[in-house]
């Protein structure tokens, strides 16, 4: 199964690539997790915000693949507890090859990627930076399988 991070925003500092290859490391080799950077659309004091939030979700949108699940990442999605997460991670590897994770730029996900999404996830309710963002997704994707295995990595 892959899992796609589909992030707007490029150049991370290196402890953001460095942590989030260090979760995807440690899963099984069935599990891919990719991380595809899309470059954030431009902003400037005269420009448009809301072109450049639609920009972005036109390239997040073809960078899907047919029959996969589409997860928009949301401060206004639902929150789930790590083994939550667990139970939500078993669906996705018996009911689907492919899922995405849609990662919006500076003001969000463009209306379009949160319509084609089939689930909204918040991670917390704070705002956090999107370098952390990436990084905290990959440790709880392998906390979920940690769960899943039966492996004391995560203790409740």
């Amino acid at each position: 199964m892959e899992i796609s991070l589909l992030a707007i925003g490029t150049r991370m500092q290196s402890w953001v690539y460095e942590g989030f290859e260090t979760y995807k490391n440690r899963l099984p080799r069935h599990i891919n997790l990719q991380l595809t950077e899309i470059p954030a659309g431009t902003r400037t004091a005269q420009g448009n915000v809301a072109t450049a939030i639609e920009k972005e979700g036109e390239q997040q949108l073809r960078r899907l693949k047919p029959g996969g699940l589409v997860i928009a990442l949301d401060e206004t999605g639902k929150q789930w507890r790590s083994t939550e997460l667990a139970g939500q991670l078993q669906t996705w590897l018996d009911d689907y090859s492919q899922v995405a994770l849609m990662i919006g730029g500076p003001d969000g996900l463009s209306e379009a990627c949160r319509q084609r999404a089939g689930q909204s996830w918040s991670l917390s309710r704070l705002t956090l930076p999107h370098g952390l963002v990436r990084v905290v997704l990959a440790e709880q994707i392998y906390r979920a399988w940690t769960i899943l295995q039966g492996h004391p990595y995560h203790r409740s």
